[in-house]
């Protein structure tokens, strides 16, 4: 069942240029490129995120850009860690993220990939990294 729902993650970091670039496509997803400025953008394949994120009871700026940046560092390592592991948790976790302390992602990007850490410990269970009351499977 794992393997009907795997996601793509990607996190394009493009140095800031004039001019538009032609950039290799990678992991099947699409690279946009802002003219003088660097844009991220999150692709999820699972068709049930979109649903999710959108029947989320609050806006994106309910919290801090910093409190999802917070949050986004702790699962993103906890995930390439299953990653990096997958005798040991599996082939869910089939797309390293690459996500950076240094990077200023945006809140838009950070709200997303906060969710979507969110969407999957509640469509499968998979709890990263545990809050108050949670085991971590």
């Amino acid at each position: 069942m794992k393997k009907y729902f795997f996601i793509i993650l990607v996190i394009g970091v493009i140095v800031a240029c004039s001019t538009t670039k032609d950039i290799q496509n990678q992991s099947k997803a699409e690279i946009e490129l802002a003219a003088d400025s660097t844009e991220y953008e999150l692709i999820v394949l699972d068709p049930r995120f979109e649903s999710y994120l959108i029947s989320q009871p609050y806006s994106k700026e309910f919290y801090s850009n910093e409190y999802y940046k917070q949050w986004n560092l702790q699962y993103c390592t906890e995930w390439n860690i299953r990653h990096a592991n997958p005798f040991r948790y599996g082939d869910f976790y089939e797309t390293n993220i690459p996500y950076e302390s240094n990077t200023d992602y945006g809140i838009d990007f950070n709200f997303r990939l906060y969710h979507y850490f969110q969407f999957i410990e509640k469509e499968y269970g998979i709890v990263l990294i545990a809050r108050r009351g949670q085991a971590v499977r």
